[in-house]
């Protein structure tokens, strides 16, 4: 025997046996796992096992056969399973390809063969149950990708204002330091200020209050930016009046310091002040002081009429004024494009409420959809489901007495010869209405000692619901025709059960093994113009004898 290949990285256990559209026979069934056989092998006992199967037994060296032992035909060396003594099962492994598969993931209606289910369908339908690798929660394969977008709890985002990759769990943690995370102004409530230039926007803010720029001597005001410009107008002399004392400090160092015919420096100008003729410096300076401190109790707001003072007041006010014009034109040119601004904001802002309206409907939309689909794809199984107990009922007798009508024939011959379909079972039928439940099986293209020559037609007993109210082994008369379609010479073949066979026990699987004729007719009389084959058609009859039931 050749020595099978163990080098399978990716070789699995053995199929479901809820994969089989129709009830699976006991030589398909791994020894091991007991489910339907995949990559069958066979070891020197003849025992069939998955090549994972064997792979895992006998990883550790030689061992015994538990199939033998529970049959009681152990035997050394036979019954020893050994990698070097056993050979792939190609023929089991191409029956078992063509047997009908369906898909076990609920709401999925998928149905073909074994084959097309583990090439197309295994591992890839959109109804199978698979584990999220960042989460680890069980989720639809179809739902992967909206899983992985927008529920996974684990899953990794970029953010949309800077681009930075972190995890769904820390949005928040990252929006409190975001750089350009949009912030809103209380002030003036413009939205969507990046954080790292919401300092600079405070600071511009028309809105936005501040201390006035006289506070140095004693404004106490707190005004916003933008009426800035309305309060130097209003407070002008009020500020005028803050800034006396200290003109008037600066007067009375200015004319006690400074000595004759020398230049002083009063508030960051140059001027020339000469002493007065025939004045001592003392005395003048007292009498100059007294001057001013008389002028100051008659104009509390011009407290001397010195030439010095009275031009640096009217240069500040002649710049407050041209400073003030500018400005108001420009407040009302501001004005208008705040409030198109302002607009505009409102607008955009309508406009993204009904946007996220419009996405929460398209998403319950899409949500009611995918409930649908998944309650029409049940209805379809369900559908199927009847359809096939519908058919099972048309064809099905309940006197013994069955005729297969098979069509088609050329196609299912070409499909049996290719081994895509070997065998094929026919609608059951019963010996009565409450007893034996019985269907046939033929091989199109031989089976055994008939494969390649005849059409081999076997007798299969089915399990049925008042199989306890049944006299068992079954042993009544069996008779299997092909019928001449001229009704002239039909091939019959009859037999009597061998009661001590398993085939004719009890059933305990939804069918026992197939017992009947495996040289039931050479295929060489359904060449040319057969009587037996006409329009593509042959009928099979099977007559059950009820005598003794």
């Amino acid at each position: 025997m050749a020595r099978i290949s163990l080098d399978c990285p990716n070789s699995l256990p053995g199929i479901p046996l809820s994969v089989l559209s129709v009830p699976m026979e006991n030589k398909y069934k791994c020894q091991q796992c007991l489910q339907v056989l995949r990559k069958p092998v066979q070891a020197q006992c003849g025992h069939r096992f998955c090549v994972h199967c064997f792979k895992q037994l006998t990883s550790s060296g030689p061992k015994p056969c538990e199939a033998c032992r529970e049959e009681e035909i152990y035997e050394e060396p036979t019954s020893i399973l050994n990698g070097n003594e056993a050979f792939p099962d190609n023929a089991a492994g191409r029956e078992i390809a063509s047997l009908p598969a369906r898909c076990l993931n609920q709401g999925c209606s998928w149905t073909g063969s074994i084959k097309d289910y583990e090439a197309q369908h295994e591992g890839r339908c959109e109804f199978e149950q698979i584990k999220c690798e960042a989460c680890q929660n069980f989720i639809l394969r179809m739902e992967k990708d909206r899983h992985n977008e927008r529920e996974c709890e684990a899953r990794t985002l970029n953010c949309k204002y800077c681009k930075v990759t972190f995890n769904f769990k820390d949005i928040k943690a990252h929006d409190e330091i975001c750089l350009k995370f949009p912030l809103q102004c209380k002030d003036c409530g413009k939205k969507k200020i990046p954080r790292e230039k919401f300092s600079d926007h405070s600071r511009s803010c028309a809105k936005s209050k501040s201390a006035c720029p006289f506070s140095e001597v004693g404004c106490k005001a707190v005004i916003e930016n933008g009426k800035l410009t309305d309060h130097e107008h209003s407070s002008t002399m009020e500020h005028l009046r803050l800034l006396l004392p200290m003109v008037l400090t600066m007067a009375r160092v200015r004319t006690e310091a400074p000595g004759l015919g020398e230049w002083q420096e009063d508030s960051g100008l140059g001027l020339y002040r000469a002493p007065e003729e025939g004045v001592p410096m003392g005395a003048g300076a007292s009498a100059q002081s007294v001057d001013l401190e008389k002028k100051v109790s008659l104009n509390a707001f011009f407290p001397f009429h010195g030439n010095l003072f009275i031009a640096f007041s009217f240069e500040i006010l002649s710049v407050f004024v041209a400073a003030f014009q500018q400005v108001n034109a420009l407040e009302n040119i501001v004005c208008v494009l705040n409030r198109e601004v302002e607009r505009s904001s409102l607008t955009m802002e309508a406009f993204a409420h009904q946007h996220r309206l419009d996405q929460e409907k398209i998403e319950n939309l899409s949500n009611k959809v995918r409930q649908l689909e998944r309650t029409l794809a049940m209805r379809d199984l369900q559908v199927s489901e009847t359809e096939q107990v519908v058919r099972e009922l048309q064809f099905c007798t309940y006197d013994g007495i069955f005729v297969w009508k098979i069509s088609d024939f050329s196609r299912r011959r070409q499909d049996a010869v290719a081994g895509r379909t070997p065998a094929m079972f026919s609608p059951a039928f019963y010996s009565s209405k409450y007893g034996y439940k019985m269907c046939l099986r033929l091989y199109l293209n031989g089976d055994g000692t008939g494969r390649g020559t005849h059409l081999s037609l076997f007798f299969v007993v089915m399990r049925g619901k008042c199989d306890a109210l049944l006299k068992w082994p079954f042993s009544q008369k069996v008779t299997l025709m092909l019928l001449d379609q001229n009704n002239r010479e039909h091939i019959i073949d009859a037999f009597r059960p061998d009661v001590t066979s398993t085939s004719f026990q009890r059933p305990i699987s939804e069918m026992n093994i197939a017992s009947g004729c495996p040289l039931f007719c050479p295929l060489a009389k359904l060449a040319g113009k057969s009587p037996y084959l006409r329009d593509d058609t042959i009928f099979i009859k099977a007559i059950v004898d009820l005598t003794g039931l």
